[in-house]
């Protein structure tokens, strides 16, 4: 429901991969990711925005996000990312 919300459920499950969204009501995609570190941080994040700026690109990669896409997102490229940044985590325990 918002991103509040998810970082809460963070307690009871550990997700594979994080897709967030860098504006969202509420906390911001950054706050997510922030709130993450560092009980998360092995969790891979992929970013997502309609407000591409190279300093949120370079923000969120300097944050950890295995992948940084701009909207509209291909379904085959975010799936791509999200396989791709699984594998990444996967391999380095």
């Amino acid at each position: 429901a918002s991103g509040a919300t998810f970082v809460q459920s963070l307690a009871d499950h550990e997700p594979e991969c994080v897709v967030l969204d860098l504006h969202m009501p509420g906390m911001s995609g950054f706050d997510v990711q922030g709130a993450m570190s560092p009980a998360h941080a092995g969790v891979p994040v992929v970013i997502i925005t309609g407000h591409h700026t190279p300093e949120s690109c370079e923000r969120a990669l300097r944050l950890g996000a295995k992948a940084y896409l701009r909207k509209p997102v291909d379904d085959e490229a975010l799936l791509s990312a999200i396989g791709t940044a699984i594998a990444a985590t996967s391999s380095h325990p």
